[in-house]
């Protein structure tokens, strides 16, 4: 039996163990500490010229003896870390991946395939050097990690992620070769250059807590002529330093890419992480743009996913960090993998008076002017729009935020109003989610228009969760009948799927256009244009009952050849399908519309 190896399908019930070093690389730092103290006084010894020769031992016994101690103590290290790899066993099943640990006192861990909301690779700086990984697994109503395997060698690693993707996916195994389950292909969409995360860490809070403290701590040490205040600073100096150290070790270098398995990111400076995250299983996302970023244009993204929790850690803050500072073309990126489909025609437009904007633009629904007193500076800020496909609110002026809520994710909402809220007429909202980063909450909106938004967004959420797709997203399903309707020129085939859809077209077909949104994504409908060019496939539109408008060739569409086959289009018919590399989704700018009069037209245009 080999350690670390990937567990076959066909062996799915066989218990695995990882490496054989995974003990060192687990406990290295206890093992330096105990060979520190243990040899503590030997080794000063050797420098102390009083004490050599001295004591009943004649002189170099005392050092074999101490080398003996110390070997000893190694040897019996040694054996407990070997004992403690005996122990440690990993099993992965069709439902199940397991891991028991422990001698005296037995651990047993487990997650449910199903309920897998993500897979990260961590390799510490020790590991990195054997060349190993640990997996950690994420599951929902788990605030930390449920399974944490650790360690494998890094292509074990990734292999057996693939495969526990894979079948928490849903795709059944190559019944030729169950035991090759090829690592999703990926496309690189979003990368940080290290000068600007090093730029986001100096033009942070940190920073500008450093300067206000500094100035109030020299005020003080000289106004009061004591030395001892300066010595205050070093505190401080030393939390400013770790804050920083933070920013970068959990920025630096990184990158996220599109698969089909869901968003990639990879970042680390000496401990690396790669973690995938489905964007079906985003429950609400959060852009935040500080003060200062506000000079160069960066946002931060990050979102609430089932599992991750609301850890303060940095390590947690990281888990839920999409993009750690990024342009706002570089937002709209990552906000159009989450949510392939915006639900409006112009989603730039919106997200953007989102970010930025301010007062009613878009259809922002904002504070009541009777009301501003109560936020005199946020009141036209505040505010809340819906579109098809997600909830957005946005608030604050100095730190202004975002947030993204799509809607079959919503799984609780209540309103509250104070007595001066209610003499003034507004409302609070709070929508439930899970623990995370991210609170969506809309406040001192109108009282009519938060009752409005209120009982909406349940009929919204409702209707979205009956069309959403199921928790194993590439898992075979049989499509039903095409539905068609009737466009101005062509007819439009609409069919209904759970998950994303293949192309069936030959690669050199240039007729047809064919985007494929990422897995994980649960979109409910998908059109699919029959015999149309790719310039018309790429504007028309069909209006589905209980949903909103569906465009075939847009990121929410996929084209079904003529006479394609369910196989045919349904991704997890064989592995070499589910490895399909999806089109990225995009947002682009709605189009400029001509004026409808003269008087309307530029003065340039007249």
């Amino acid at each position: 039996m080999t350690a670390g190896a990937v567990v076959p399908p066909q062996a799915a019930d066989e218990w695995r163990r990882v490496h054989v070093i995974s003990p060192l690389v687990r406990g290295w730092i206890a093992l330096v500490a105990i060979l520190y103290f243990a040899g503590r006084d030997w080794f000063e010894g050797l420098f102390d010229a009083d004490s050599r020769g001295r004591g009943p031992l004649p002189e170099g016994v005392g050092l074999l003896l101490a080398g003996g101690v110390v070997l000893g103590v190694v040897v019996v290290i040694a054996a407990v870390f070997l004992v403690s790899w005996y122990f440690t066993r990993y099993q992965v099943t069709a439902e199940h991946v397991r891991v028991h640990s422990g001698v005296v006192f037995r651990q047993q861990r487990q997650a449910r395939l199903d309920r897998v909301q993500a897979i990260d690779i961590v390799q510490p700086f020790l590991a990195r050097i054997f060349g190993l990984a640990e997996l950690k697994f994420e599951v929902a109503d788990a605030g930390e990690s449920a399974v944490r395997l650790a360690f494998l060698k890094l292509d074990d690693a990734k292999k057996l992620r693939a495969t526990i993707l894979a079948r928490a996916a849903g795709v059944e195994p190559d019944p030729e070769h169950p035991e090759e389950v090829p690592e999703a292909p990926e496309r690189e969409v979003v990368v940080s250059p290290p000068g600007r995360v090093v730029g986001a860490a100096l033009l942070s809070g940190t920073t500008v807590a450093l300067v206000v403290a500094a100035a109030v701590i020299i005020t003080l040490g000289i106004t009061l002529d004591t030395p001892f205040i300066a010595t205050s600073f070093i505190p401080l100096l030393i939390g400013v330093v770790g804050a920083y150290w933070s920013a970068l070790s959990t920025g630096y270098n990184f990158r996220a890419a599109t698969s089909p398995d869901g968003i990639r990111m990879r970042y680390g400076l000496l401990d690396t992480r790669a973690q995938t995250v489905p964007p079906g299983r985003v429950q609400a996302l959060g852009i935040v743009q500080s003060p200062l970023w506000r000079l160069k244009g960066w946002y931060r993204v990050t979102v609430n996913v089932a599992g991750y929790g609301a850890s303060a850690s940095n390590e947690g803050q990281a888990r839920a960090t999409l993009l750690p500072v990024g342009t706002r073309d570089e937002v709209l990126q990552i906000l159009a993998l989450v949510l392939p489909d915006p639900g409006t025609p112009r989603p730039v437009e919106v997200f953007g008076a989102g970010m930025t904007g301010r007062d009613g633009g878009e259809g922002f629904v904002t504070t009541p002017r009777r009301a501003r007193w109560l936020a005199p500076l946020a009141w036209r800020r505040n505010g809340f729009t819906v579109t098809g496909t997600a909830l957005l609110l946005r608030s604050g002026v100095l730190w202004r935020q975002l947030v993204v809520v799509p809607h079959e994710r919503t799984q609780s909402l209540s309103i509250d109003q104070g007595p001066v809220d209610r003499r003034v007429r507004v409302a609070n909202l709070q929508f439930q989610t899970t623990p995370g980063p991210v609170s969506p909450r809309v406040l001192l909106a109108d009282a009519d228009a938060a009752w409005d938004l209120f009982h909406g967004q349940s009929v919204r959420a409702a209707e979205a969760r009956r069309r959403s797709g199921p928790e194993q997203w590439m898992k075979p399903v049989s499509l039903p009948a095409a539905q068609t309707v009737d466009g101005p020129d062509h007819r439009i085939e609409v069919r209904a799927n759970t998950g994303p859809g293949v192309s069936d077209a030959a690669p050199g077909d240039s007729g047809r256009a064919s985007a494929v949104p990422p897995s994980g994504q649960p979109v409910g409908l998908h059109g699919a244009a029959e015999d149309l060019p790719v310039d018309d496939v790429a504007t028309r539109s069909a209006v589905v009952d209980g949903g909103p408008p569906i465009t075939a060739g847009s990121p929410s569409g996929f084209v079904v050849p003529s006479g394609a086959t369910d196989a045919a289009v349904d991704r997890a018919a064989a592995p070499e399908q589910a490895a399909v590399m999806p089109e990225v989704p995009r947002y682009e700018p709605a189009p400029a519309q001509a004026p409808r009069s003269l008087e309307e037209a530029p003065d340039g245009q007249r």
